[in-house]
């Protein structure tokens, strides 16, 4: 990557960060902090914490058509600032009302994808992976600190000064966008990163795609509702205090990260993706049916959520990678951006769902409940096919003869190891599915040069 496509994919990798960062901070410990509030009911509570995934679901795919319309700063402009104008909105609030104002207008600044296309306008193909692997890695990182941190600093500054706090970080997000990420000479339309309308239908006739929305739907439901309630559990029968929570997170992550480690390799270097993905769905359904049954001492809960987030995480990183695998070389983008609306609906059900199980029967049903989802989820993942192993690619033929680029989506795939390929002609981009393992880069590379007329 040239310096130009590093400053680029770390400042918009840091955004994303911070974004983030704040919509996590409040998951450990809100249910605890928000009973002190006067209208507070287990219901409002949940739709407070999982508000912004319903706003986040409606407004990502708008976001990404404005952006093309519009350019890529100024619409991830307008979505930071509703960002920190819900942060404000909910530091600013007394009520579970106002603070679900908030939060459904942190979502609102859905601009999750408007990254993804701005990174793709930025980098050049060859280097596009790398890019949305540093903004993933992100993700993750701001997850994990988010649980370790959202503990000890609402216990220093309490609820409204955790918000006020996220607002901060919200306008660092402006300042970065404005100051450290370039801006794009050219903004353009990228099939492997945004999602066309057009296509939606293709993607939900797909049947092993479907499966995987499902996936993330059910992930995300279940870490949500099961944090609407985990964190009463250690607070009223563990009798941790809640700045202490992180003193169970850090080293359960560091853990669940070290162990997941070996079995990712499994997966891919292996080709075991399937059993071990199928797998870890059940160890989710069992840390939750644990949760309900063994939560009654601070080493049972340990090893619970030492396997809720072993489970968690892997699935977490396998999922879009199987999304990639799975969706035809064109539609990356579009399958992707169904699969994240599914993950912020799932957040929305689990979070709302969990507040009215918990108000009506208890607590305990809301493992139960997430048990069953989880299971719902093995037996739809049960019958997949496993997915192929294979790699994304993308060249650029934008300065190829028109001619010789028909010539090269006829040629492709004769070559050993490409197992699909769609040739793009009007956008310049060829988009390659590889078996790394069997690819003849001799064979490319030598196909490549006389379409491009090199000597």
């Amino acid at each position: 990557m040239t310096p130009l496509e590093r400053r680029a994919s770390l400042s918009l990798a840091a955004i994303y960060m911070l974004r983030m960062l704040g919509m996590f901070m409040i998951l450990p410990v809100f249910s605890v902090m928000a009973r002190d509030l006067p209208d507070a009911t287990p219901l409002l509570v949940g739709v407070a914490i999982s508000a912004y995934g319903l706003t986040q679901a409606l407004f990502q795919i708008p976001f990404g058509i404005w952006s093309d319309r519009l350019g890529r700063k100024p619409v991830i402009t307008f979505g930071l600032l509703l960002f920190v104008l819900g942060s404000a909105v909910a530091a600013l609030s007394d009520t579970l009302v106002g603070i679900i104002l908030g939060r459904a207008l942190q979502g609102a600044g859905a601009v999750a994808a408007v990254v993804m296309a701005m990174a793709a306008d930025l980098t050049r193909e060859e280097h596009r992976t790398k890019a949305m692997a540093l903004i993933g890695i992100s993700i993750g990182l701001s997850f994990a600190i988010a649980m370790v941190l959202g503990p000890v600093l609402s216990n220093w500054m309490g609820l409204k000064g955790l918000f006020w706090l996220i607002t901060g970080l919200a306008v660092l997000s402006i300042v970065v966008l404005h100051v450290v990420v370039p801006t794009p000479e050219v903004s353009r339309f990228h099939r492997d990163a945004q999602l066309r309308t057009g296509s939606v239908g293709r993607v939900f006739g797909n049947q092993e795609l479907l499966r995987l929305d499902v996936g993330i739907f059910s992930l995300h439901l279940i870490l949500t509702a099961t944090f609407v309630v985990l964190p009463l559990v250690l607070r009223d029968q563990l009798q941790l205090p809640t700045e202490d929570h992180w003193t169970l997170y850090l080293p359960v992550f560091i853990l669940a990260i070290l162990t997941m480690v070996p079995f990712v390799i499994l997966a891919e270097k292996k080709r075991k993706m399937k059993p071990v993905f199928v797998g870890f769905i059940g160890l989710v359904a069992l840390s939750d049916l644990g949760f309900a049954f063994l939560a009654d001492g601070f080493v049972a809960v340990f090893i619970l959520l030492y396997v809720f987030f072993t489970g968690f995480n892997l699935l977490e990183a396998t999922l879009p990678s199987m999304v990639s695998k799975i969706a035809p070389p064109d539609l990356k983008g579009t399958a992707m951006g169904v699969y994240s609306t599914a993950q912020f609906l799932g957040a929305f059900v689990g979070g709302t769902g969990a507040g009215y199980i918990h108000g009506h029967f208890g607590i305990l049903p809301v493992f139960y409940a997430c048990a069953l989802v989880a299971l719902a989820w093995f037996l739809v993942a049960l019958f997949m096919k496993p997915p192929r192993h294979v790699s994304s690619l993308l060249i650029n033929i934008e300065n190829m003869p028109i001619s010789q680029a028909k010539g090269l989506a006829v040629e492709l795939p004769k070559i050993a190891g490409i197992v699909e390929s769609v040739v793009v002609v009007e956008e310049g981009v060829a988009y390659l599915k590889v078996d790394k393992q069997h690819l003849d880069q001799a064979a490319l590379n030598a196909c490549l040069s006389e379409a491009r007329g090199d000597d």
